[in-house]
C-alpha cells in the first residue's frame, strides 16, 4: 500500500488492497437496517434506523464476518460496497472511513490506518462506541416483527 494513501489518492485511485484497508471491521454495515426512500429514490441518512439484528455470517462475539471473502456466495443480496455505489450508501455510520474520506473528512483517530496498533484501535473504538461485537444477535430463525423492536440509537448515520 501506498503510504497515507487516504490522504493522498481520491477513493477512485486507491486500489485493492487500500480500499479493503479503509474498512475499520467495526460491522455496522452488516446490521439490518430500516431504510425509507422518497418517491425520487433518495434516502434521508438522519431517518436511517439500525437494529443489532446482523446478517447470519457475523459473528457476534468478534464482530467479523464468518466468511468476508466469499460473503456473497452464502449471502447473495451482501453488498459490496464499491466506489460506483457509495453514494447511494450515505446511510453507513458516521465514522465510516469509506462515507467520510467521500465527504472529504478526515478519518477518525482511532482508525488502523492512523493508530498502526490493532489492540489501540480496538480500545479506542469501543470508547467511542463503536462497533457490533459482543451486541449483536444474529438474524437466524428471528422473525420480522421481533427485528422491528430492536433498533438501537448506537449506530449514527
Amino acid at each position: 500500500m501506498r503510504p497515507n494513501f487516504w490522504s493522498r489518492f481520491a477513493l477512485s485511485e486507491l486500489n485493492h488492497s487500500e480500499w479493503e484497508a479503509l474498512c475499520d471491521g467495526c460491522g455496522s454495515c452488516c446490521l439490518i437496517k430500516y431504510i425509507d426512500e422518497d418517491e425520487n429514490g433518495d434516502v434521508d441518512e438522519e431517518l436511517v434506523e439500525y437494529t443489532d439484528v446482523t446478517c447470519q455470517l457475523m459473528d457476534c462475539t468478534t464482530g467479523y464476518c464468518q466468511h468476508y471473502d466469499t460473503r456473497q456466495e452464502h449471502v447473495p443480496d451482501c453488498i459490496q460496497l464499491t466506489m460506483d455505489n457509495l453514494p447511494q450508501m450515505m446511510w453507513l455510520p458516521s465514522h465510516c472511513a469509506y462515507k467520510r474520506l467521500y465527504k472529504g473528512q478526515n478519518l477518525p483517530s482511532w482508525h488502523l490506518l492512523l493508530t498502526q496498533d490493532a489492540v489501540v484501535t480496538q480500545q479506542q473504538m469501543r470508547a467511542a462506541n463503536v462497533g457490533v461485537a459482543g451486541r449483536c444477535v444474529s438474524e437466524t430463525g428471528m422473525s420480522d416483527e421481533v427485528m422491528e423492536e430492536r433498533v438501537i440509537s448506537w449506530v449514527k448515520p
